[in-house]
């Protein structure tokens, strides 16, 4: 199983950019499908964005699209998700997940351990 690590997230103010890095250890990676989901207190984990295992398919939440932009480095293990034009909504705990397809992340409890992202107004 693939074991996932995110970094990349911290504060920054509204109309900023960041972007998250998963580092993903394991035979799998490069089979896998990837993707990011959120969560805030008391709310149900989001789904964000997910890459097919090889790039050559995306998808996006609603209240991201055309803001956020998934890519995978498949020779570097890593996964990564660009967040522009940023919104005080977008504020959660962001989480890297893999599966074998994009509609399966996470069923086999491949998740990292999240990364914060604060957005101030």
């Amino acid at each position: 199983q693939v074991q996932l690590v995110e970094s990349g997230g911290g504060l920054v103010q509204a109309g900023g950019s960041l972007r998250l890095s998963c580092a993903a250890s394991g035979r799998t990676f490069r089979s896998s499908a990837m993707g990011w989901f959120r969560q805030v207190p008391g709310k149900e984990r989001e789904f964000v964005a997910a890459v097919s295992w090889n790039g050559g398919a995306t998808n996006y939440a609603d209240s991201v699209k055309g803001r956020f932009t998934i890519s995978r480095d498949n020779a570097k293990n890593t996964v990564y998700l660009q967040m522009n034009t940023l919104k005080p909504e977008d504020t959660a705990v962001y989480y890297c997940a893999a599966g074998s397809t994009r509609a399966t992340l996470g069923d086999s409890g491949a998740w990292g351990q999240g990364t914060q992202v604060a957005v101030s107004s």
